[in-house]
């Protein structure tokens, strides 16, 4: 790291999903500088080396135990493109309906869990919103909290039921599905998705489905929370009264770029429509300086520079990436465990907000061109994004059809290399994996926190929520939780990012 002319704090951050440091420099309150710090090193790459071309779907669902729906359909679209094997449209509608139900237990519980947590800091006690904030959030006794969990947990049957088990599912296999549902069980989806949409318009929205869909902008959605008082009472409505009392608009602004992968194959003859005729629900997409650009996997590198890895030069293609851990006890420049994803040489923020983005929602599209990115519009795009999931749970598993296919056959697995790509409930995930004589050869994944919490690249520039970090305001440096808004806006799950040999002391403050 340079020298540091600030003062300088070091927080280990909870609430994450793994292992994660801040370092972050400040001068007059105001953070100048900061340093995303990965430290846990599993390396799930070089463990599926030499294994079996099928392992992948076994031990990559076991990176996260959140996101393992979304890994497990990544590691099994890698060996469909080696394949070349046609799915059946059951096997995409299993596969969506099983990633969507992942998608909208994790952000729920991001949300109302994990984030909101936040809005009973000791240093919010004075606000009037306070007793309310407490009421609904105070850790597992909270009207919401305890609402959640449970509705969250009956939402991920369906992934139970089309597959088997959640978490670490192995359902999904090149050629589609290994799962048969019965009629019964398609019958038990759609009871689960119904009951879930009445306690999502009743308890988050504060209203159906398509009253909230007809919002596009932001005065429209100024509109709707003086509308009713269902609006404001409900927990979307709370969080943005809360939201705005706090100024989270303020925090976060970061690089400004945004990265989707898409995801969710459109089965032929579906009803469910694209916004703009893609052959997938959500395009693919990336935007820069507020343009979109179409999506191209080979702009995709990795840098290592500043991460605890064997150098290279410049950033590699995963195709051709390569995953060496090196620590010397010397080193002053390196400081994660967390390689530097960039596209097109650029750092990318990912998640439900760039989905919105790149999918052209209106309402999203609109409060970025006014304000540009910040805390408060990360974690609104994830509280509604179940809006936009559940009306396509619920034609989907209509169209299922128990008497026919689930699955084409795949006698073995030739040689050859191929990649799977969706977005996890996080943001753009990535498989590319090589395949010789029925054995794994390569394997990289990139993960979505890989993305947002990445290191500094070759040329110095910062990852996506260290560049967001930089401008926040710290008003009490012995509890900064500025800086806890700006990381859980992007929903941070360093277990699947970062890959230590053993936990770095931690940093003490100066």
């Amino acid at each position: 790291m340079p020298e540091n002319t600030g003062k300088i704090i070091s927080i280990p951050l909870n609430r994450v999903e793994g292992d994660l440091e801040l370092r972050v420099e400040y001068q007059d309150g105001i953070v100048t500088d900061a340093w995303s710090k990965g430290i846990m090193y599993r390396g799930f790459e070089n463990m599926l080396k030499g294994r079996g071309a099928l392992d992948g779907l076994v031990l990559t669902p076991r990176v996260c135990g959140i996101c393992g729906t979304a890994h497990l359909l990544t590691a099994a679209k890698a060996l469909d493109m080696i394949c070349s094997v046609p799915l059946p449209a059951n096997a995409l509608l299993v596969r969506n309906l099983t990633l969507m139900a992942e998608h909208v237990q994790s952000d729920l519980r991001h949300g109302i869990l994990m984030f909101m947590q936040d809005f009973l800091n000791p240093a919010y006690a004075h606000l009037p919103l306070y007793p309310e904030a407490m009421q609904r959030y105070e850790t597992f006794r909270g009207t919401s909290v305890v609402e959640t969990i449970r509705m969250t947990k009956k939402i991920l049957e369906i992934v139970a039921i089309l597959g088997g088990q959640w978490p670490n599912s192995s359902f999904m296999v090149p050629g589609g599905v290994a799962s048969y549902p019965t009629f019964n069980d398609i019958v038990s989806c759609k009871y689960i998705i119904n009951l879930f949409t009445t306690w999502y318009e009743n308890q988050i929205l504060g209203c159906p489905l398509e009253r909230w869909q007809e919002i596009q902008s932001e005065k429209d959605l100024q509109s709707w929370m003086n509308e009713k008082d269902s609006h404001r009472s409900s927990d979307l409505g709370f969080f943005i009264r809360f939201a705005h009392t706090i100024r989270l608009d303020s925090l976060g602004k970061g690089h400004g770029n945004f990265l989707s992968f898409g995801q969710f194959d459109l089965p032929a003859g579906t009803e469910v429509l694209a916004r703009d005729s893609s052959p997938l629900l959500f395009a693919p997409g990336f935007i820069s300086n507020g343009s979109l650009y179409s999506f191209d996997q080979e702009a995709v590198s990795e840098h290592v520079a500043y991460s605890h890895f064997e150098d290279y030069s410049g950033g590699l293609h995963p195709s051709e990436g390569v995953t060496i851990p090196y620590v010397s006890p010397y080193e002053v420049i390196k400081y994660s465990f967390c390689k530097a994803p960039r596209y097109d040489d650029l750092p990318a923020e990912t998640g439900p907000l760039a989905q919105m983005l790149t999918n052209g929602q209106p309402l999203f599209v609109d409060m970025i061109g006014k304000s540009g990115p910040n805390a408060y519009i990360r974690e609104l795009a994830r509280l509604v994004r179940p809006a936009e999931l559940l009306p396509a749970m619920k034609i989907w598993v209509d169209e299922m059809d128990p008497k026919t296919s689930y699955y084409t056959s795949v006698r073995e697995i030739p040689d050859g290399s191929g990649y799977g790509l969706t977005d996890a409930s996080r943001g753009a995930l990535g498989h590319w994996l090589e395949i010789k004589d029925q054995k794994i050869q390569r394997y990289q994944i990139i993960t979505p926190t890989a993305w947002n919490g990445s290191p500094r690249d070759h040329r110095g520039v910062r990852g996506p929520w260290e560049e967001a970090l930089v401008g926040t305001p710290i008003a009490d440096p012995e509890n900064p939780v500025e800086i806890g808004h700006v990381i859980r806006s992007f929903d941070a799950c360093q277990v699947c990012a970062v890959h230590t040999f053993k936990k770095y002391a931690c940093g003490s403050r100066h």
